[in-house]
């Protein structure tokens, strides 16, 4: 159900059962799927690609033309999933020839003020707390919190499960499972609460922070911390997540703890 003052292009492809707010304006080129409610003064722009039960905010705009000296017009899109929220005035850039588009996952909550920039790529259950600044080509794996104000450079990546304490400038990529603050960005530990909450058992937690107290606490290089925890823990899909993600780090992973 659209009201009569939203500003509609006749070539977008809205499901039947959404609902636009007066002085919402929809480009050409999106499509807005069913149970998705749109807010007053929204703008859903060309290659929007929004799921189903989304809520987007009043003055949010989603899918704007990347701020970013290489964009050229190319056709990108940019990718909201099923039962996302994103709040008052959030931003969300479209993709560059980069990656061709920005991605957010499902069930994710995006708070207001947020800026997610061009080929940024966010999985599910990720929460962006009140006025993140997300700079391009950033990845956030699933379940990961970052919380209020916190700016992250761009290509950087946040491990799934992690959270980042308000206020941070993240500047290197932030392993899973862990816990990250202070300036500059550190290693506080493993999210122990958040992973209860999501059904991981105690063993599981032990052997978690077992895996993070050689890589920060042992006075091993990183290739050195890998190879004893390849050689001493069992392998298991967390495990050998975390190996992973630190060997691919490119940008180096946070410092370990510091008084």
């Amino acid at each position: 159900m659209s009201q009569p003052l939203a500003n509609i292009h006749p070539d977008a492809k809205i499901a039947p059962n959404v609902k636009i707010e007066p002085f919402a304006t929809i480009e050409e080129n999106t499509t807005i799927d069913e149970g998705t409610w749109i807010g007053a003064n929204a703008i859903i722009s060309n290659g929007a690609r929004i799921g189903k039960n989304c809520k987007i905010f009043p003055s949010a705009v989603v899918s704007a033309i990347p701020q970013d000296m290489k964009f050229q017009g190319e056709i990108t899109e940019t990718f909201i999933g099923d039962n996302t929220d994103i709040r008052e005035f959030v931003t969300i850039s479209r993709g560059t020839i980069e990656k061709h588009k920005t991605v957010i996952g499902s069930n994710c909550l995006i708070m207001a003020y947020s800026h997610i920039a061009h080929d940024c790529i966010l999985g599910n259950h990720v929460i962006l707390g009140n006025g993140v600044q997300m700079a391009g080509h950033v990845e956030v794996g699933d379940y990961a919190i970052i919380s209020g104000t916190s700016a992250v450079h761009q290509f950087s990546k946040i491990g799934a499960h992690s959270i980042i304490s308000g206020g941070s400038l993240v500047k290197k990529d932030i392993p899973p499972f862990t816990t990250a603050g202070r300036d500059p960005i550190s290693y506080c530990g493993v999210n122990t609460i958040g992973l209860r909450r999501r059904g991981f058992q105690r063993n599981k937690i032990l052997e978690i922070q077992e895996i993070y107290r050689t890589i920060f606490l042992s006075n091993l290089n990183n290739s050195q911390a890998l190879e004893r925890i390849t050689n001493t823990i069992n392998p298991s899909p967390e495990r050998d997540e975390i190996i992973t993600f630190i060997n691919e780090s490119e940008r180096g992973i946070m410092k370990g703890f510091s008084k």
